[in-house]
């Protein structure tokens, strides 16, 4: 299994480049399963929540609410437990 499964902003529509990061969902070091709602993030039209791709602790990354990211910008990741 990898070192860490790295969680990223996603592409949430076909025009997407960039989202605005809304909160997380999940406490930082908080054990989380594939599938999970950890984080949410929004457009100009809609607001999103993303589920986690892996199972493992969320260690949050320097992502800050309200401001804008690059789709596949790393905000976090996601630890073997």
């Amino acid at each position: 299994m990898p070192e860490h499964q790295s969680v990223l902003i996603p592409k949430v529509s076909m025009a997407t480049e960039e989202v605005t990061f809304v909160e997380w969902l999940v406490a930082d070091g908080a054990n989380v399963a594939e599938g999970d709602l950890i984080y949410s993030v929004a457009t100009d039209k809609v607001e999103s929540s993303i589920e986690a791709a892996a199972s493992g602790v969320l260690r949050h990354g320097e992502a800050e609410e309200d401001e804008l990211y690059a789709v596949g910008a790393e905000i976090g990741r996601i630890e073997p437990a």
